[in-house]
Order: structure tokens, then C-alpha cells, then sequence
């Protein structure tokens, strides 16, 4: 799998103590493994909320205007990790509404996985019946892997987008960006992000349209988010939903103006800046370590995570290439011992997800040597149990 590089790498010693910088700000108890689901508070995020919620307290003279500038802080923020520049970027309350917000503004048909997480089939399918100019296209897959080749296969002309997930929440596989834009050409490439944002080092510049939210990986916290449309994202799509900020027109308004020719027309009213600071300094964190260093150092947490799992016998059923892993490995024993292996990681503190007669355990940069201990202590009993 092809990836972006960096303009310089920083010399290893640095590299080092930017990642112990950043691991120190994990504050979960251990045994924590459900990233996926959702990422406690990073220690630079409680400070920040902490610290606007003080200022929003007082609302002392001159401080107002300090909170209004978060939003803008934000979105520098998130073009720093994707390449987008910060008048591309909108602030999203989360992924679902800013993936609406693409499907909605489409026409044509969209090529998509039915086994995608719900957000995208259900945006698509909501925008056809809604306003009858969008078509969903179920693209066939292996174990809902969206592959460049799996693309090609069922691409025509008459689909004008191909939207994919950079993550599978299912099986944590991560999909080739850069060869999906080489199959698709001009066509619209629509991503949802928010299973690898801030972990995989993904070239997000060839998509035209990233939706995320800050509450998984970024550990910022619910009512955080993005949508980031390229220059032609912004030409082809049509803002259905734009409200009283989505137009360029200064305040009070002539008239009832149109909608911004900018990723500035999919917001609906002003962000919540306060979400917009949390999610910042989540943003700066990454931006200081680097999405490169944090995802080799999750490489190296999931391989291990891995060979657990080979040492006690229970099948792993996430991919074992580095490439096409970001932090999640998915554990699928035997049915009849699935509920012995859950009690057992639940009996050893272990928070993980189970869905569809799999176990995910999703491992970051900042996962603890107690918490690989705890899991395997716990897949120890289970294989104890399982022998009986």
C-alpha cells in the first residue's frame, strides 16, 4: 500500500521523547482496548474544557472574543493533518452529519459497500429517497474489504462517487486511498475517517470530501468533528442543508442569501467552540508527535495483541499486514466458547467490543504493558476454560 512521506523525518531520540510526551497524556485505568468505540479524554483535552468552561463561567470583558477564534483554531488544525487548506475544513458535531451532508448534496450514483458502518449506506439511501437524484450502487466485496481491484470491477460511467470507510469499524482493514483515486479518476472520492483520523498516516488529500469525528481515536470527546471538501467537492456537491453560516454574505443580512461556494455553506450555525477547543488541542497532540509516529507505535501494540492471540489459540480474523491494520484486532473464536472468552476479558478488566460472534480490541499508541499483561492473563483462563 502506497503512503505519504514526510518532507524530514526527525532523528529517532526526538522522535522518542515526542511519543512519550504524547503517551503521557492517557489517563484511562488499564486494561482499556475499545478505542474504537470510544477514546477516554486525552489529559490536554480535560484541560482545555476545564479551562473554557472557567472562561465561559466568568464571561469577564474581552474573553469572548478568545472563544470565538476556536473554531478557526480547529480547522488549522485539521489541515495540518490532512492537507486540506482551512478554508476547506467545516466544524461537524460528528461524522454521521457531515457524511449527510455529502450524500444529500449528490446527484448520480455512488458506489458504496452495504457493509460499510450504517452512517454511509443509511446517508445514501436516505438522500435517494428523499430527494430522488442519487442512486446507491452496493459494491460486492470479500468480507466487506473495499479494494481498488473490487472498485474497478463494478465501476462504470454512469457512477459519479465512490465513497469507502479509510478503517473497516468490522475488521479494522484500511483502505487504500491512493489506489481507489487512481481507479476512480475524476470521479468524487467520499471518506469517512473517523475509524483511523489521528492513527493512520493516510493520504487524505486525494479524497474530496473526509468526514470525522474526535470522540474514537482523537480522544476528544463527543459533539467534536470535520468535513473537508476539495476544491471540486465543492463545485459538483450541493448544500442542501446551509444555514444562517453557511453564506458569505456579513451579518445582518440584505436579504436571504445563497449558500457560501465554500466548505463554509455545509455548516448550518455556529459551531460549538468549546467542542472546537477540546477537539484542538486533541489535533495539536497528534500534530506534535506526528500520525507516522503514532501509528508505527500501534503497529507494534496490535502485532503483539496478535501474537497473544496466536499463543492461546484464538483465532484472529483482522488482517496481519501492518498496511492494511490501524489499531484494531478482531477475535473470532469458536461460537460455543465466544461468551467464555468475554467473561474472561471482562473478569481480568478488559474493555473491549463484541459484535456479530467477534471480539475487537482496538490498541493505541498510549495502551499500557499492565493492560497487555491483563489481556493476556484474561486469554489465559479462556484457554484454560476452553480445554475443559
Amino acid at each position: 500500500m502506497s503512503r505519504s512521506t514526510p518532507a524530514s523525518e526527525p532523528d529517532e531520540p526526538e522522535t522518542a521523547s515526542r511519543l512519550e510526551t504524547f503517551q503521557a497524556g492517557f489517563g484511562e485505568v488499564d486494561g482499556y482496548l475499545n478505542y474504537g468505540s470510544v477514546g477516554p479524554l486525552a489529559a490536554s483535552v480535560v484541560l482545555e474544557a476545564s479551562r473554557w468552561n472557567d472562561v465561559l463561567a466568568s464571561a469577564t470583558p474581552g474573553t469572548l472574543g478568545a472563544v470565538d477564534v476556536q473554531d478557526e483554531r480547529m480547522r488549522t488544525a485539521v489541515g495540518t493533518l490532512t492537507g486540506f487548506r482551512t478554508d476547506q475544513v467545516v466544524a461537524q458535531p460528528n461524522t454521521s452529519q457531515g457524511l449527510m451532508h455529502a450524500m444529500f448534496g449528490l446527484s448520480g450514483t455512488v458506489l458504496l459497500s452495504r457493509l460499510e458502518y450504517p452512517t454511509l449506506p443509511l446517508a445514501a439511501e436516505r438522500a435517494a429517497e428523499h430527494r430522488h437524484l442519487l442512486t446507491p450502487r452496493w459494491l460486492e466485496t470479500r468480507r466487506g474489504h473495499v479494494t481498488a481491484e473490487s472498485v474497478r470491477e463494478q465501476l462504470d460511467d454512469a457512477v459519479t462517487a465512490v465513497a469507502v470507510s479509510l478503517v473497516d469499524y468490522r475488521t479494522g482493514y484500511v483502505c487504500d486511498l491512493e489506489a481507489v483515486r487512481e481507479v476512480i479518476g475524476d470521479r468524487l472520492l467520499i471518506v469517512d475517517a473517523i475509524q483511523g483520523f489521528g492513527v493512520v498516516d493516510a493520504p487524505y488529500a486525494v479524497a474530496d470530501a473526509v468526514a470525522s469525528g474526535g470522540q474514537k481515536w482523537m480522544r476528544a470527546g463527543w459533539g467534536t468533528g470535520f468535513l473537508a471538501l476539495s476544491d471540486r467537492a465543492v463545485e459538483r456537491l450541493e448544500p442542501v442543508f446551509s444555514g444562517v453560516t453557511g453564506t458569505d454574505e456579513p451579518w445582518p443580512f440584505s436579504a436571504t442569501p445563497a449558500p457560501s461556494r465554500s466548505a463554509r455553506a455545509y455548516s448550518i450555525t455556529r459551531p460549538d467552540p468549546l467542542a472546537a477547543a477540546r477537539f484542538a488541542a486533541s489535533l495539536e497532540d497528534t500534530v506534535a508527535v506526528g500520525t507516522a509516529t503514532v501509528h508505527a507505535a500501534i503497529a507494534e501494540l496490535t502485532a503483539e495483541v496478535i501474537e497473544l492471540a496466536d499463543e492461546f489459540g484464538v483465532a484472529v480474523v483482522s488482517s496481519r499486514d501492518e498496511h492494511e491494520r490501524a489499531g484494531i484486532v478482531v477475535l473470532e473464536p469458536e461460537e460455543s466458547v465466544l461468551d467464555t472468552l468475554w467473561t474472561s476479558l471482562e473478569n481480568h478488566g478488559v474493555t473491549a467490543t463484541i459484535r456479530a460472534g467477534a471480539v475487537r480490541l482496538s490498541v493505541h499508541a498510549g495502551t499500557s504493558r499492565q493492560t497487555l499483561d491483563q489481556l493476556r492473563g484474561a486469554l489465559l483462563s479462556f484457554a484454560t476454560a476452553a480445554s475443559y
